[in-house]
């Protein structure tokens, strides 16, 4: 989920900017598709826990390290594949929620 947060890590031998972690393989799967559609290069890596086995879990990460997912969606900067702006409720996926409304209005 989204924090203001930015960490850069290496995946892959590469310093990539952490989008997610503990994301599940859906998960994975979702974000990836939207961020190579809007130009990145995505790594993932399975999580390890402390013991040094690996999770279920992945860290998904960007090779552009100045990248931050709260940044860029909330400046309306990611697009869906329909070509729609990106919005939280997108991003998070959230069902119950309506896609197309803006995560806010201006009022003049």
């Amino acid at each position: 989920m989204l924090k203001g947060k930015h960490t850069v890590i290496e995946i892959e031998g590469i310093r990539c900017s952490v989008v997610e972690t503990g994301a599940s393989e859906e998960r994975v799967k979702f974000l990836k598709e939207i961020l190579e559609f809007n130009g990145y290069d995505v790594k993932t890596e399975k999580e390890k826990a402390k013991d040094g086995s690996a999770l279920a879990t992945s860290v998904l990460g960007v090779t552009d390290i100045v990248f931050s997912a709260m940044i860029y969606l909330y400046e309306r900067k990611l697009l869906r594949k329909d070509g729609h702006i990106l919005n939280p409720a997108y991003w998070n996926q959230w069902p119950d929620q309506d896609w197309d409304i803006p995560y806010y209005q201006v009022i003049r």
